[in-house]
């Protein structure tokens, strides 16, 4: 995700419902004991863990507002009305929801590998909405400096943001890897020449404040190839130039990071020729979502999906002309 144009990321989070984070937020880290009898405040779980074969893989929530939408963040091409009907078909607010931005760690047993970094001390979620990845590793059982590898599916705020804190990078023992063609991309002067309100010009120079000092400790990878063993890129452009997912293979047990192939669990997945707003090419990104979820579909693999509900873990199916997201249950506890 980016942020809307019309939109200042402080008007997208002030909307009444925007902020049930907030409360949680003390759950979270710590605070006052409350007298019996006395409201204890909402409370969700901030990271979930299974076994894939002989990896581990541990997803963290990194953020949790409720945002105005789901139109036009998907259905953008599509009437307000039309979105709205599915999701009241859907027994879901017609015009509110929770994404989930969730990075996924797996540890192959030689390595930690972090998908995605959140959105860090500048991402689409502001502090204390959001950033959260930072101070979720230790009570998911994991340090910053354990970090081997941080692969990021592409380069918007949410998913780089949180690469640096306060000045340095967070995980300074890691290298890093990211699709060249996105590397390039983004790292094109072209990129900081676009108008300073435009969304290209502020991803950009995130960007290059948190991604291009790292540089030397990156690689470029297409689609095809190996980050570590196991874990292989795929294809996945239209979203970004050079977005990709990526396939995790561990004694037969297979799972998805797809990434932004997804921005809302029914929407996207019920209609996935809707064109989705922060696609920066709407047709290459639909063709991506129906042949993704064709293949998830097919091959029955499990997905993490950065922006489906948290656990942001499922299966899909096809229903109708389109396809449905299955939250996972107890799949991965057996």
């Amino acid at each position: 995700m980016m942020l809307l144009p019309h939109l200042s990321r402080r008007q997208v989070l002030a909307s009444a419902a925007s902020l049930v984070a907030a409360p949680a937020m003390a759950g979270l880290f710590g605070s006052a004991a409350q007298g019996a009898g006395m409201p204890l405040g909402p409370s969700m779980p901030t990271h979930y863990r299974f076994k894939l074969g002989r990896f581990e893989v541990t997803n963290i929530l990194d953020a949790g507002p409720v945002l105005d939408g789901p139109w036009p963040i998907v259905g953008q091409d599509r009437p307000q009305a039309e979105v709205e009907e599915l999701m009241r078909q859907s027994l879901l607010p017609e015009r509110k929801f929770r994404p989930g931005f969730t990075p996924t760690i797996v540890n192959t047993g030689k390595e930690l590998v972090l998908f995605d970094t959140g959105n860090g001390e500048n991402g689409f979620v502001p502090r204390p909405n959001g950033g959260w990845l930072a101070n979720l590793l230790g009570p998911a059982g994991f340090a910053p400096e354990q970090i081997d590898v941080v692969v990021l599916t592409h380069a918007h705020a949410d998913h780089i943001g949180g690469l640096i804190e306060g000045g340095r990078p967070l995980f300074p023992n890691a290298r890093y890897a990211i699709g060249d063609v996105e590397f390039n991309f983004w790292s094109s002067e072209d990129r900081l020449a676009a108008p300073r309100s435009d969304n290209e010009y502020v991803s950009a120079k995130l960007f290059a404040r948190n991604v291009v000092p790292l540089a030397e400790r990156t690689s470029f990878i297409k689609p095809g190839g190996d980050v570590v063993p196991g874990i292989r890129a795929v294809e996945a452009y239209g979203h970004t130039p050079g977005h990709l997912a990526f396939h995790i293979e561990s004694e037969g047990k297979q799972l998805l990071v797809w990434g932004d192939c997804a921005h809302h669990e029914v929407a996207s997945l019920a209609y996935p020729e809707w064109h989705a707003f922060f696609d920066m090419d709407k047709a290459k990104g639909a063709e991506t979502r129906q042949h993704i979820y064709d293949m998830v579909a097919t091959d029955r693999l499990p997905v993490a999906g950065y922006h489906t509900s948290f656990p942001s873990l499922g299966f899909v199916e096809r229903k109708d002309r389109g396809y449905r997201w299955l939250p996972i249950s107890y799949q991965f506890s057996l």
